[in-house]
């Protein structure tokens, strides 16, 4: 949330939170951090919403936690509408692994959430978890990717995807399916790497596509984004707290200025 609020704020939107949790730290790197669960909230939040009322254009999720995601699926039907943009980050791995506090079951019931989602944004092991590939299974490599692709399409059927983070030489590549046609993009490895740019992706990526509404538009001003951020970012700077997201932002508010046009 602190990186999404200011980039889509930058970027001209006005975002209505709703905190499913409160965590002293992120939950890589910096040992057991606290969590104080507020999803015993979002009922009587989107409850009060309706009574306004407000409508929403468009749904953006990310980091849930267990019992927020339960939460998210007994009343996103609520706030569901026909035509809205509802963008699912799937947070739940990466590199074959499990999130702290994530398991198999988070993955059935996220699998759920998931049909309802317009747009998912997973990386490669959280599209197998979707698809409730072994983890030991996983290959980071093209030719596994796009299998990954061709079954996630078909299980999650009239959904936008782009899979992320996949490992190409001295590339990351990702793949998109925008409903008509899926294709590759990948960039140059800058050799280092960060906690957040997931978020980071996300977030721009669902900025751009929002002023664009291009599938590969987005994906590709996102990954430009988050190249900007880390090459700006301090050499000493530790990898918990992040790249430097800031000093990208005035080249996104022109690109997305010039894609507006």
């Amino acid at each position: 949330m602190s990186v999404a609020l200011p980039i889509l704020g930058a970027c001209g939107y006005s975002p209505s939170i709703l905190p499913t949790a409160m965590l002293s730290t992120h939950t890589g790197g910096f040992g057991r951090n606290t969590f104080l669960d507020l999803s015993d909230e979002i009922s009587k939040i989107i409850d009060h919403l309706q009574e306004v009322p407000l409508d929403f254009d468009t749904i953006y999720l990310g980091y849930l936690g267990a019992n927020a995601l339960n939460a998210w699926l007994k009343n996103i039907k609520k706030i569901y509408q026909e035509n809205q943009i509802i963008l699912l980050d799937p947070v739940m791995g990466d590199h074959g692994k499990f999130y702290s506090g994530m398991n198999s079951d988070y993955a059935k019931n996220m699998q759920k959430l998931a049909k309802y989602a317009t747009i998912l944004t997973p990386n490669l092991t959280e599209a197998c978890m979707l698809l409730d590939i072994p983890l030991n299974q996983i290959s980071e490599s093209l030719p596994f990717a796009q299998e990954v692709m061709e079954n996630l399409k078909e299980k999650m059927s009239n959904k936008k995807i782009v899979i992320t983070g996949i490992p190409l030489n001295d590339e990351i590549g990702m793949i998109g399916y925008d409903g008509e046609n899926t294709w590759t993009l990948s960039q140059k490895k800058i050799g280092r790497s960060f906690f957040g740019t997931g978020d980071i992706f996300a977030s721009v990526f669902l900025a751009s596509y929002l002023t664009k509404a291009d599938l590969k538009n987005a994906a590709e001003v996102a990954a430009k984004f988050i190249t900007i951020a880390i090459k700006n970012t301090k050499p000493d700077q530790d990898q918990r707290f992040g790249p430097n997201y800031a000093a990208a932002l005035p080249w996104l508010i022109e690109r997305l200025r010039k894609d507006s046009e």
